[in-house]
């Protein structure tokens, strides 16, 4: 059963340079995703194959170290994880090293010195392809019914319980009864028994007793002869039939039909069926695992459940409980529709806020895993960032309560209105817009330097004292903007968040 550690992508740096190590982090960090670094191969091998290996979703390694070259880490990362996407960066650029680095499982090749920009993108595209290959083998393997339990994802004690049966019910033929809400999953654990199972890769036929027309359950489940009913023009195998040599997944059987009832009852016995207008029964070797969302005891009570039927179907119960009860599982399982449907949709999307990882955590989704799957759906395709926040489930925030503010969009540039005097000065309610008197209370002009003051202070607040871009706006040199902020007084320093871009810029 697989486990995710983190909402944030973790990307881990392997580079025998601390400085370039710190360049690297500086950059990708401010691309939203987390990372660890490794001065060498061997490092980093250990980080990989210790306890916390499953965390990191990308490496970007140095092809030239001292201990272990990055030949040899990919040579053996092949082995070990071989879905993990690998990102090559080195100063020893050439064709025959892409090549090679490619040829050794790589799936990207930079030149240094890469801009942080041109990182971003590789990292984003490696990621992606590697969210797309993960789905498609997940995919293949559930349409050769051979989807297990390491296919599964969470890591609550109650999953843990529940796979744990799951292992132990694959091991026989014996008759299981999967229990739990709609939307849990039920059938997901049925696939992963038949796929832990000797009958791995033979059919897995799913009948959904609650949706099949009351005058055709007898002909879906046990088949027709040609002619023996109006519109019978062909003969038609039965789901007995067809999961002959598997499995038959009887999914909400608490739904069947008292007297398809008995005949069910009878087939498992038997283990034959009754085609409708046959002249003789039909042997059959089935697999059953059904599945309910009622109280199949309450309901046998009832007399809505024959008693002998539901100790034949009830030899090996297995509850899944709702994503409510296991909550430690719905970050694991957003962070997987995120990666997927962000791939599908072609969206560069990294993960969510830790704001938004608690509310979806805190809701109790009585929909359950189905649910969250549709809800992450529409917060990707809706989504206008790189990363998912409260505003993007309105929904949810409703129904807890919480304010879900739309997103930010990215402000323009201000636009700065000159104005006649002080008194024809009215608050703009635009946040793009600013208007400056030229004239004080006594309708004199306005010294230019208090002016040239209050553009350059209102340029700071805006953008928030990224001396960089406000020297860009306001279309005068750096040096020329730390002289006017020295010589008009305003105490401007640059923020350790404007120092590391700098350096990050003009160093990778």
């Amino acid at each position: 059963m697989r486990a995710r550690q983190a909402m944030a992508q973790t990307i881990l740096i392997v580079d025998d340079d601390p400085v370039q190590r710190r360049l690297l982090e500086a950059a990708i960090t401010r691309s939203g995703m987390a990372v660890v670094t490794a001065p060498g191969g061997q490092p980093a091998l250990d980080l990989l194959n210790g306890p916390r290996g499953d965390q990191f979703t990308l490496v970007l390694l140095d092809l030239v170290m001292p201990d272990m070259d990055g030949l040899a880490v990919l040579a053996r990362l092949k082995v070990s994880h071989h879905n993990l996407p690998v990102i090559v960066l080195t100063a020893k650029g050439g064709i025959d090293s892409a090549v090679e680095a490619m040829r050794a499982g790589a799936s990207d090749f930079l030149v240094k010195p890469a801009s942080p920009e041109r990182i971003a993108v590789s990292i984003r595209n490696a990621l992606k392809i590697g969210a797309l290959a993960g789905e498609v083998s997940r995919l293949k393997k559930r349409a050769d019914n051979r989807l297990d339990f390491d296919d599964l994802i969470g890591v609550s004690g109650e999953m843990h319980q529940v796979v744990r049966l799951g292992r132990r019910a694959a091991q026989s033929n014996i008759p299981i009864l999967i229990e739990g809400e709609s939307g849990v999953g039920k059938e997901v654990i049925a696939r992963a028994i038949q796929g832990s199972s000797e009958r791995a890769g033979r059919p897995f036929v799913t009948v959904n007793c609650g949706a099949i027309p009351e005058n055709l359950i007898e002909s879906i489940l046990f088949g027709h002869e040609k002619g023996s009913f109006t519109g019978a023009t062909d003969k038609h195998l039965g789901k007995f039939q067809e999961a002959d040599g598997g499995t038959l997944f009887l999914d909400e059987i608490g739904e069947l039909r008292l007297d398809m009832q008995v005949k069910l009852l009878r087939a498992l016995q038997e283990g034959e069926v009754d085609p409708v207008g046959s002249k003789r029964p039909v042997k059959v070797d089935v697999r059953i695992i059904s599945a309910t969302n009622r109280d199949l005891a309450e309901r046998t009570r009832a007399g809505l459940f024959r008693e002998d039927l539901y100790y034949r179907l009830n030899v090996f119960p297995i509850h899944v409980p709702a994503l409510r009860q296991r909550r430690e599982d719905i970050a694991e399982l957003a962070r997987y529709f995120i990666e997927r449907f962000a791939a599908e949709e072609n969206k560069p999307i990294a993960g969510m806020t830790a704001e938004a990882s608690t509310l979806i955590e805190r809701f109790d989704w009585p929909g359950n895993v189905r649910q969250l799957e549709n809800t992450i759906f529409r917060a990707v395709v809706l989504c206008d960032g790189d990363t998912l926040d409260i505003c993007d489930f309105p929904q949810i925030g409703a129904a807890m309560g919480v304010e879900t503010k739309p997103r930010r969009l990215p402000v323009a540039a201000p636009v700065i209105h000159i104005v006649e005097s002080v008194e024809e000065f009215v608050p703009v309610p635009a946040v793009s817009a600013f208007a400056i008197p030229t004239t004080n209370e006594t309708g004199h002009m306005r010294r230019l330097e208090d002016i040239e003051s209050e553009v350059i202070r209102m340029a700071i607040d805006h953008y928030d004292g990224h001396m960089s871009e406000i020297a860009r706006r306001l279309g005068i040199g750096r040096s020329t903007l730390y002289r006017k902020l020295r010589e008009l007084g305003l105490d401007q320093t640059e923020s350790v968040h404007e120092l590391e871009e700098e350096r990050v810029l003009e160093a990778v």
